[in-house]
Order: C-alpha cells, then structure tokens, then sequence
C-alpha cells in the first residue's frame, strides 16, 4: 500500500463508491427503472429497438443504449434524466468514510487531485459543495456530457484527467470501485487501487485483475499520514 501511494503525484478518484454513494437516498434500482421506462416508450420512427439490459445499473443502461446504436435523440434524452437523477440524489449521498480526511491529506501532502467518472460533472461539483472539497477538485472534474457518452471502460474521462492535471500515466494513481474502473485505468497503464465496499464487490474487482483492493479507506489514509487516527 505505502509504495503504491508514495508512488503517485497524482490521485484520479472514481466519484460514486470512493468518494460516496450517491443513490444512498434514491436508490439506483428506481433510477435504471426509469431509464428503461423512458427507453420502451420512445418512438423511433419504427426501426427495430434491441431491447436494452434487465439490470438494477442504470449506467448500464445508458452505456447499452449507445453501444446498441440507438437513436441520438434516445440517448441524449436517457443521458439527460441520468443526469436529472443524480443532481437530486447528489445532497443526500453519503459520504464514503475517510474520503474527506484522504482528500485533503492528500492534497496536504502536496499530490494533484482529479475525478474521472461516469457521472455528470454536475452532480459530482454538486456534492462536493456539500462537503467542501468542491476547490480541492476545482477544474479537474472529468464525467459524462450530452457530447460524450465514452464510459467506462473506456479510458476517455482518465485521459482527460490525466491531462488536465500534466500527469503521466505512471505517476497516477487510480481509486475505483468497479471492474470498470479497473480495465480504463488499465488501458492507460494507470496503477489502480480498488475500493470495495462489500465481499460481492471485492471478488468482482479481483476476479477483473486488480491486484490491490481495501474495503476501507482508513488503511490508505495511514499510507499518507502514517501518524493519522483512524
């Protein structure tokens, strides 16, 4: 843990999961049911729809519906209520615990800080008004938009925090919580440490190749202040 951390001049932190879970007060389950409520019911002039996945994720959703090749105008109007769903969700997420302590040791200790996530970049500044960190991560909040629908995994949100914060990918280090995150910070040659708030998550994300996983945040906090109470 301590070479991997001590390691990074950088620390690109996925949003929902390291930082908080942000359906903690909406659930996401209800979220991917809209989507897919939203999706059944659009017209699309008649062309044959491949029906999108039966998943509790509505990022899945999102993501199948543009790999699927549905309508532009079926996924900006899916993209946008994802978005829609999270702003209102972004208040009552629940903060992950030490991710506040972290960010600001890390900052302390003099490293760069982005996110890279599939989340809209607008719920993810929203939240981190609540927690004041919003000026920790100011200009190197990297999401979706209406324009850019390459999600995880594919690298494109790691790529644009890595420049945007001047950092090779080597002196990188990637926090996430999904296989997902995994295999973008592997395309990228990223070191990647893996979240995991449940037994589920921590085979998944094992079983995708991370060699490094925590199911807490507090041992990565003593990596960079080995004198932090925890």
């Amino acid at each position: 843990m301590r070479p991997l951390v001590d390691a990074a001049s950088t620390v690109l932190f996925d949003f929902d999961g390291p930082l908080c879970a942000l359906f903690h007060g909406r659930p996401a389950p209800q979220v991917a049911e809209r989507l897919r409520t939203l999706a059944d019911g659009f017209d699309e002039g008649g062309q044959s729809k491949r029906p999108l996945p039966d998943t509790r994720d509505p990022y899945v959703i999102l993501a199948s519906a543009v790999d699927t090749g549905r309508s532009r105008e079926l996924t900006t109007l899916l993209e946008k209520a994802l978005t829609e769903e999270e702003c209102e969700a972004a208040p009552l997420a629940y903060p992950t615990p030490y991710a506040d302590r972290l960010v600001h040791t890390l900052r302390a200790t003099g490293r760069r800080l982005a996110v890279a996530s599939n989340n809209s970049p607008s719920a993810v500044e929203r939240y981190l008004r609540t927690r004041a960190t919003d000026e920790v991560f100011a200009g190197h909040i990297h999401g979706r938009t209406p324009d850019e629908l390459r999600l995880k995994p594919d690298p494109y949100c790691l790529e644009r925090a890595l420049a945007s914060t001047a950092t090779a990918p080597a002196d990188a280090l990637m926090i996430g919580d999904a296989a997902r995150d995994f295999e973008a910070a592997r395309a990228l040659g990223v070191p990647f440490l893996g979240y995991a708030s449940t037994e589920g998550k921590a085979a998944r994300l094992r079983a995708s190749g991370a060699e490094h996983v925590v199911d807490s945040l507090a041992p990565v906090l003593r990596a960079v202040d080995p004198a932090a109470r925890v």
